[in-house]
């Protein structure tokens, strides 16, 4: 694909599984949930349950570990039929604490990336998830000093990048965002105009899977985003 990034001022980057690891943690949370409920259901059944208790309840609690430690305890209280331990509760709870607690891992080259990029660019980060939990990890990252500005939305759909950009003053030809999801990083800034960067993580959750029919060509897709610096200099 030929890409013309020629007008961009202003890039974006999502943060989860872009900047740093997050998805391997909630897979590997997955699989120590399914194994203390173990006695109840078989596994697939598990994780069949605990995704669909994660989308009716993702209006109510948003994005994030507070939203998936509480998604946790109700399907281990509906796959038990209410019998499920105080003690194995409180193992789900110190599951999801752990997970707060851990530490950052960047993702190869980031650092590099936004070395070189911040010389002529304006970053920002975009992000989803639970606000108080994306300031935690982004301070432990040590990326804040590259960053113009950081936003932890409810959501990433057109209307959310819409009124972002507009209180932000960036117009939309001039804005590049690059992000690991095709569903909430590349496709909603290419339906308003913007250009986006698919930088695919080996890990996807079930939710921000889309369909071939959804998806289009006029975004550029790289193996590692150190890859982006061929195009932005």
């Amino acid at each position: 694909m030929e890409v013309d990034y020629s007008s961009v001022k202003v890039i974006g980057f999502d943060a989860d599984d872009t900047l740093w690891v997050n998805e391997t943690y909630f897979r590997e949370v997955e699989e120590q949930f399914s194994s203390l409920l173990d006695n109840y259901e078989t596994k697939n059944k598990i994780d069949q349950e605990l995704f669909k208790m994660e989308m009716k309840n993702l209006e109510l609690y948003g994005y994030g570990i507070k939203g998936f430690m509480l998604s946790m305890i109700e399907s281990a209280l509906d796959l038990s039929n209410n019998k499920v331990s105080q003690e194995t509760i409180l193992e789900i709870l110190d599951l999801g604490k752990k997970m707060i607690a851990h530490p950052v891992e960047l993702l190869d080259s980031v650092t590099k990336v936004l070395q070189v990029l911040v010389k002529k660019y304006r970053l920002i980060v975009l992000t989803k998830g639970d606000l108080l939990d994306q300031e935690r990890k982004l301070k432990k990252s040590g990326l804040s000093q590259f960053f113009h500005h950081i936003e932890v939305l409810s959501d990433k759909k057109e209307d959310n990048y819409k009124n972002l950009l507009d209180h932000l003053e960036i117009e939309v030809g001039e804005f590049l965002m690059i992000g690991n999801s095709l569903k909430s990083d590349v496709l909603p800034l290419i339906n308003i105009g913007a250009q986006a960067v698919h930088v695919p993580f080996h890990t996807t959750w079930q939710h921000e899977e889309v369909s071939i029919d959804e998806q289009n060509n006029n975004y550029l897709t790289l193996n590692t985003l150190s890859d982006i610096l061929k195009y932005m200099n």
